[in-house]
């Protein structure tokens, strides 16, 4: 059982991008944690809910849409949400291929287009919903706001080059989370604002990638999801600013 204890109090939690595989495992775990208080799901498409999951925690969710590529849309999903202060923002959304955009081998497959759906998605988009979804931000003890990463964001540990536009929308990501962190010390003290790699997680976006991957280190949804939270529950406003792994270990800049 996920324990979120460390908030101190039943919390009120959003997760964006609540659709995908981990952020819907996410908003599972959630549901079933009895530290929770209520789950806002968020989700470009329609979001269904498990229907092995009880009536009792089903209570506990609501369902509303945002589109990530307009500012528009998620200024108007920040109004949608309660008066209840909310204590954790978890953005668990990301792109690194679809029928448009594929990882670049080479730079000579680098595109514009590609490249700027790629920032726009796994750079901007969580910085949106930071700005926008900040007043409505738990300023009485822990809060966290979290956005998924990748380790092939880290600059230092590049061995093997490719993917570039993935590789610098997570790096990008990394460096705006830090310095989110920094200016939202100011107005939310207690907030603690981090990137996290969930390891690789067997989804729809690395179902192309994993003929190498040990087999032992390909989580399912629901495994990386319960990683996550158990990561955030150990945050403390010290790690503000960092970017952590599955395994609680640091992820180098």
């Amino acid at each position: 059982m996920i324990s979120l204890q460390s908030f101190g109090r039943n919390l009120n939690a959003v997760v964006v991008g609540a659709s995908g595989g981990i952020g819907s495992a996410l908003v599972c775990h959630l549901l079933a944690c009895h530290d929770v208080n209520s789950v806002t799901a968020f989700s470009r498409s329609e979001y269904s809910i498990d229907e092995e999951i009880p009536a009792e925690e089903r209570r506990k969710l609501r369902c509303l849409n945002i589109d990530l590529m307009s500012e528009g849309s998620i200024i108007g999903a920040s109004a949608l949400l309660e008066e209840t202060p909310i204590d954790l923002i978890i953005v668990a959304t990301g792109i690194l291929h679809s029928t448009e955009v594929q990882p670049e081998k080479s730079l000579r497959t680098l595109e514009s287009d590609s490249f700027s759906v790629v920032m726009q998605m796994n750079a901007l988009a969580p910085m949106l919903v930071a700005k926008h979804f900040l007043p409505r931000v738990n300023k009485q003890g822990k809060s966290v706001f979290v956005a998924l990463s990748a380790r092939v964001g880290s600059i230092s540990d590049n061995r093997l080059g490719g993917w570039y536009s993935y590789r610098a929308s997570k790096a990008a990501l990394n460096m705006l989370l830090k310095t989110f962190s920094v200016e939202s010390r100011r107005t939310h003290p207690h907030l603690i604002v981090a990137g996290l790699h969930p390891g690789t997680v067997n989804t729809r976006l690395s179902q192309p990638f994993q003929r190498n991957v040990d087999p032992e280190k390909l989580f399912s949804p629901p495994q990386s999801a319960g990683y996550l939270l158990n990561v955030i529950d150990l945050l403390d406003t010290k790690n503000s600013g960092g970017v952590f792994a599955w395994d609680r270990g640091p992820v180098e800049a």
